[in-house]
């Protein structure tokens, strides 16, 4: 097994709860109106620091999506997932996007962070 790579971001982050790897800058979050089975979730547009499961369909408050588990590279610990496809048209925006589970990440400098965005349609998967 080869040596582990970690990037370091610069400025306000958001990191992995159980290892502190850095996952997201704050610049990079989109909306913090989604839900999952843990409570809150975020959407961002590009994170770090993690690997992608394998793909599949999951039914979702707004629909049906394709979606990938994410896993932080350092401690394995799955943070989130990955929009791959959205089988609806008002979904399409999601796709290639991240949630980040906000159970499962804490704030790099303990702050909280505010997010000046309209209202967006929640997911979380349908149980």
């Amino acid at each position: 097994m080869g040596r582990l790579y970690l990037i370091q971001l610069d400025g306000r982050v958001y990191s992995c709860k159980y290892c502190r790897s850095h996952l997201a800058q704050c610049d990079e979050l989109v909306s913090k109106s989604f839900h999952c089975r843990h409570g809150k979730a975020y959407l961002f547009n590009t994170v770090v620091n993690v690997s992608l499961g394998p793909q599949e369909d999951r039914l979702m408050t707004t629909g049906k999506h394709t979606v990938a588990d994410i896993c932080c590279n350092s401690c394995q610990q799955v943070v989130g997932w990955k929009y791959e496809l959205a089988f609806e048209k008002s979904q399409k925006y999601k796709e290639g996007k991240f949630i980040l589970e906000r159970a499962k990440m804490i704030d790099g400098d303990g702050a909280s962070f505010y997010l000046d965005a309209h209202e967006v349609d929640s997911d979380a998967d349908n149980e």
